[in-house]
Formats: C-alpha cells, structure tokens, sequence
C-alpha cells in the first residue's frame, strides 16, 4: 500500500514539474515574441531610428541572403573556433591554477594580492598589449578570449576547494590517503557543480573576450562584421552579427546545462 501511495506522490510530483516546465517556457516565448514585435512596431512606426536599430525584418531577410550565398559562414567559423577554443583554455588554466593553489598553502597566500589585482584590471584593456606580443592573429584573439575568463575561474573554484567538509579530508587521511588522493577522491568531486556553474559564466566572457579581440584586429569573423557594419553604416549588419552572437552564446550555454545534468546524473 505503502509503495502504491509513494509512486502516486512521485507521480504528481513530476506532472508538477513538466507543468512549471511548460509555464517557464511559455512566458519565455511570449517575451521572445512580445520582443521582437515591439522592436518591429517601433522601427515602422519610427518611434526609434530605423537607420541605427533596424528591424527584425531586416535583419531577418540579410541573414537569410547571407546564408544564401554562403559569405557568413567563414565569418561563424572562425569566430565560434576562436570562442571554442578561448572558452576551454581559460577554463581548463583556471582548475589547473585553482589546483595548484589548493596543493600549497603558501602559495595560495603568496598568490592571494596578486589573483585579486588581476581580476579587478579591465582584461579587455590588455588587447593591445596581447596584439603586440603574440601578433595581429588568431591566437591573440584566443588568448584574449582565454584571459578574459582565466582568473575569475580560479577564484571561483579555488573557493569552492577550500569551502569542501574538511571532514572529508580527515576522514580519507585516517584511511592513509596522501594529499593528491584527498584531491582526486573528495575535493575536486565535490566541487563539480562549482565547476559547471563557472563553465556558464564563461561562455559570456569567452565570447566577450573575443569579440573584443576581433574588433581590434581580424579581417574576418563576427567581430569584424560589426566593426565593418559601424563603418559603412549598415547597422542591419551589425544587429544581425549581434543577434547571431547572441543565439550560438544560448546554445553554448544549453550544452553546458545538457553536461551539467549528465555529470550530476552520473555522480549521484
């Protein structure tokens, strides 16, 4: 009887949140499409210039021509390579540094003033400064896209290590585990969520680094479409390139939520 009644409660438990699921989804369209609408009405009716913001119908029939004929694809290419490509560096430096930190306290001390300084400068300001040491490439775009996020990952997650149940730690130790194995088996398991939560962070600043990179030098990618768009001025071009940043940023982010739920699933 009793499992009877807790397979009903889990039941209208789960009615309740494909319910909520369904709510959520549907406000979100409404503002999508209430949105884009507004935005339409008052490009046509002038209640904002047209000239500088557009239309969603404009941008919708360049974006159309431009797949069409097939220019915007190098543009995304490189552009989603270099984010890619920014997006895992400056993740995977961060764990490591975060790690290494961990590892001695020391360190961790010494590095403190000089971790804090770092995130507090304006990372896009270095631009110049990266062009110039590594050269006016791909790789300076990438090493800004993986700087941008480089620094705030290891805080991020060096705090996470340390806010770990040092019982944890005690509990391994009393068993003979050395230091790395503490980390392998407690600490750095427990701070995965930590971890994913950064990796959403980063899919902004990955691309806001980027950008950055390619406004100040490439001759292709979204970036360059943007500045190019300002110099023409055709701002239909520049709203569509944002407007495409803007829909691949969302995927990126809806791959991190798809490992997010396969990592917790696996880890529980």
């Amino acid at each position: 009887m009793n499992h009877k009644s807790d397979n009903a409660i889990f039941t209208r438990f789960q009615k309740k949140l494909k319910r909520e699921r369904k709510i959520v989804f549907f406000w979100q369209l409404i503002i999508f499409i209430s949105f884009f609408s507004l935005w339409e009405f008052a490009s046509r009716m002038y209640i904002v210039d047209p000239l500088l913001f557009s239309s969603p119908v404009k941008i919708f029939r360049l974006l159309v021509d431009k797949f069409a004929d097939g220019t915007i694809f190098a543009h995304l290419q490189v552009t989603l390579f270099e984010t890619l490509l920014g997006f895992i560096i400056g993740t995977v430096m961060g764990i490591i540094i975060a790690s290494i930190l961990w590892s001695s306290l020391r360190f961790s001390k010494i590095m403190d003033p000089y971790l804090v300084i770092m995130n507090a400068m304006p990372k896009v300001a270095l631009g110049p400064i990266i062009i110039v040491a590594i050269g006016p490439n791909y790789l300076s775009i990438i090493a800004m896209g993986a700087i941008v996020s480089v620094i705030i990952t290891t805080l991020v997650i060096y705090s996470a290590f340390r806010e770990v149940d040092p019982n944890y730690e005690k509990v391994l130790k009393s068993f003979g585990a050395s230091r790395w194995q503490c980390f392998k088996e407690a600490i750095f398991p427990a701070t995965l969520p930590t971890m994913i939560s950064t990796l959403k962070v980063n899919v902004g600043l990955s691309w806001v680094g980027v950008i950055v990179g390619e406004f100040l030098v490439s001759s292709d990618g979204l970036g360059y479409l943007i500045i190019y768009g300002f110099q023409v001025f055709d701002f239909t071009l520049v709203m569509s390139s944002l407007i495409l940043i803007a829909i691949f940023a969302a995927i990126m982010y809806k791959v991190v939520e798809k490992i997010e739920k396969i990592l917790i699933k696996h880890s529980t």
